[in-house]
């Protein structure tokens, strides 16, 4: 029998993003599972018009810290499983599917999958170790099927928290996140933690997560750092727990050299000017001093949550679609995709235009995919420039290259 696993949405002031998310996990092709939001009163209050939330358990918070609202949507959690996504993220439909098949094996206590950046093709996030000093590299993996690795002694596995899943029964054991770190680092320190108690992180390349969609639609200005200040406390929680004396002073240097490079490249760009940079470093700095005085929280996962499992609506007897068409067409093929939507079908809206165009993929409002750019410009970003396609060849492609995960194939 399927195991039974609680996804945890936290969000904050963005009900527009969290609509999103909601609509996009209604469309996984998953079974059983239950919904839990966590986010403040006026989101929960705006929900109750949306169809998709009927059957969610809602969690009213409205402080500026994921990890203590995490902890939240944990207690609130009755499925062996809880997965997390953001509410600036929207999952592929095969997303649980494939996050959750690596717990059929008992000795699997998380796993993480991939994830897509703000165009919807790019990669953000994959296969990555972590060292105690917070120190990320590459993990070489096989990209067709999930690995259950055990971490060393110095390495611990990288997971994402916009794309996880952690046995409960674990989080209860680890206590939950530490509400120390309010936004940067949540994640990155229970992988630590996995780590010191051995236990092993399968990593999932086929259960996809698109990050970014309430920031793609702002000015790119918008991307630029306005505060450091929690990123450096952040850093002073982490090193403190996990980093040893003698290597403490290093990593921080390190990290304080790679937000200079960062705030150095903004300014170049024009996103920041020079007195800004000092003063997002002056920011970090205070944050770390901050940081260090921060006391730990006594934190309890309950073994049992209040309320029973509340399982989504399984998805049945719905159809996997491609759209095709021109670009001149978009206002009546936008109409179709948004229909066959409706009637509960996964849909992928492809454009073409008569260009060189890069392709980006966005989901919709509506419940659909949309992938617009020119039928000779690059989807995948390490394709030559410009390249020679017919209209049909090019639709296979995109459909191809999209297709386990959108459920195609």
């Amino acid at each position: 029998m399927p195991l039974t696993v609680s996804i945890v949405i936290v969000s904050r002031h963005r009900p527009g993003a969290l609509r999103r998310c909601l609509i996009a996990i209604s469309q996984l092709d998953y079974d059983p599972f239950e919904v839990v939001i966590v986010a403040d009163p006026a989101s929960c209050t705006a929900l109750r018009n949306v169809p998709q939330a009927a059957y969610a358990k809602l969690v009213a918070y409205d402080e500026a810290n994921i990890s203590a609202a995490r902890n939240l949507g944990i207690n609130a959690a009755a499925g062996e499983i809880v997965a997390f996504i953001d509410d600036d993220s929207v999952p592929e439909p095969t997303w649980l599917k494939y996050l959750i098949s690596p717990f059929a094996h008992a000795d699997t206590a998380a796993a993480g999958g991939f994830v897509r950046g703000r165009n919807g093709i790019s990669w953000q996030y994959r296969a990555r170790s972590v060292d105690q000093a917070g120190k990320t590299a590459p993990i070489e993996l096989d990209k067709g099927q999930a690995t259950i690795l055990v971490p060393t002694e110095n390495q611990a596995i990288k997971t994402e928290g916009t794309n996880m899943a952690v046995r409960r029964s674990v989080l209860e054991e680890l206590g939950g996140f530490d509400p120390r770190f309010r936004f940067y680092l949540d994640e990155t320190d229970l992988n630590l933690r996995l780590a010191a108690r051995g236990f092993c992180t399968a990593i999932v390349p086929l259960a996809e997560v698109h990050h970014g969609f309430a920031a793609s639609t702002r000015r790119r200005g918008d991307r630029v750092p306005r505060n450091l200040f929690e990123i450096g406390a952040s850093w002073a929680v982490f090193l403190g727990k996990h980093c040893g004396q003698d290597l403490r002073d290093v990593a921080w240097k390190r990290v304080q050299a790679e937000e200079r490079v960062r705030a150095l490249t903004h300014m170049v760009a024009g996103g920041l000017e020079p007195r800004d940079v000092h003063r997002l470093m002056q920011g970090l700095q205070d944050g770390y001093a901050q940081g260090e005085i921060r006391q730990a929280e006594a934190v309890r996962i309950v073994p049992v949550p209040v309320d029973s499992f509340q399982p989504s609506p399984p998805k049945h007897d719905f159809r996997t679609v491609v759209l095709p068409g021109r670009a001149w067409f978009r206002s009546r093929m936008r109409r179709m995709a948004k229909t066959e939507a409706a009637a509960g079908n996964v849909v992928t809206l492809i454009l073409l235009s008569p260009t060189a165009f890069f392709h980006r993929i966005v989901f919709t409002t509506d419940g659909y995919w949309e992938q617009r750019g020119g039928l000779f410009g690059k989807s995948v970003r390490t394709q030559k420039l410009i390249s020679f396609w017919s209209f049909r060849r090019r639709i296979q492609a995109e459909s191809g290259r999209m297709g386990i995960a959108r459920g195609l194939r």
